[in-house]
């Protein structure tokens, strides 16, 4: 069985060694492409289309040309410098313009790769993990892959790795039960607790989300909140309320951790042709401690990040 789960494949961005952030102890942190969602505050919007971006550095650029003898069409110079038209450049050239840039100005964001190529990676840190470590599968959105998912979550359960999902939980419910035997730990996303500004911030309303959420915590499913708190935008005393009384209405709740915003997005946005994020102010420590004291005098149940 595991022979054929290792060749089903899927779209990563990134596999990051070394997290401490991304669930218990040290963890391998698998970026999947894609996502329903797309949050005016998302720190990882290379994260957001499924298929793979073309990346420009244009500080790198030695405008060599060397890219436009590959795809004219896409790569323009003129004495304004190098012009990127990336709708003009065919899936089937990227990997071809990126070998051809000198200065690896261009480079490609997002590869195919199969479960077992993932799974291996993940085994070599295992002496990292003997304090609760293990491997952690983020994005994007993985749930929108489905069988590469779960073909990674059987590997790594055959492996003896500790898995943790980190998921916005707007998915199909059949399979999430599906991969529940599976996955040691969910880190859920809880955005916002008003339906009407969830789905203002994240393009999608909540309901399913939390319908998912009731559903997970009734089938026995460990279960961590994670709640991005963004300046100006979701600081709300009624949000700080709304994640207490999540974590009182589910006891079996790890809790709930509150993840301050923190600049990432815009640089990546800009290289990436994406639309740009929106900026907010840095909070500072203070401000972040001050957001888990609110939701406590909530009686929230609110894990130190």
């Amino acid at each position: 069985m595991c022979d054929g789960l290792k060749n089903v494949s899927g779209i990563i961005f990134n596999i990051q060694h070394f997290c401490i952030h991304d669930g218990p102890g040290i963890r391998t942190t698998v970026f999947f492409k894609g996502c329903p969602l797309s949050c005016l505050w998302c720190h990882n919007p290379e994260g957001i289309p499924a298929r793979r971006l073309l990346s420009f550095a244009e500080s790198k650029c030695a405008l060599c040309g060397e890219c436009a003898k590959i795809c004219p069409e896409a790569h323009v110079f003129s004495e304004a410098g190098h012009e990127l038209l990336r709708a003009n450049c065919p899936d089937g050239l990227l990997d071809a313009s990126v070998e051809a840039c000198i200065t690896k100005a261009l480079t490609i964001v997002g590869k195919r790769v199969t479960a077992g190529e993932v799974i291996a990676q993940a085994a070599r840190d295992r002496h990292f993990y003997e304090n609760g470590g293990g491997v952690t599968f983020s994005g994007g959105e993985p749930v929108l892959q489905k069988e590469f998912l779960a073909a990674l979550l059987k590997l790594a359960a055959a492996e003896g790795l500790h898995t943790a999902l980190e998921t916005c939980g707007y998915g199909d419910y059949a399979y999430y039960e599906s991969i529940l035997p599976y996955v040691g730990l969910f880190l859920y996303d809880y955005k916002e607790t008003d339906p009407i500004k969830h789905k203002a911030f994240t393009r999608v309303d909540n309901a399913l989300i939390l319908e998912n959420l009731g559903k997970l915590h009734e089938a026995g499913a460990d279960i961590l909140l994670r709640c991005p708190i963004i300046p100006g935008v979701n600081d709300s005393d009624e949000h700080f309320k709304g994640i207490a009384e999540a974590t009182l209405r589910y006891p079996r709740l790890r809790g709930a951790e509150i993840l301050p915003y923190h600049k990432l997005a815009s640089s990546k946005s800009g290289r990436m042709g994406l639309d740009k994020a929106e900026e907010y102010a840095q909070p500072s420590a203070e401000t972040a401690e001050a957001w888990r004291a609110k939701a406590r005098s909530y009686g929230g149940r609110i894990i130190d990040s």
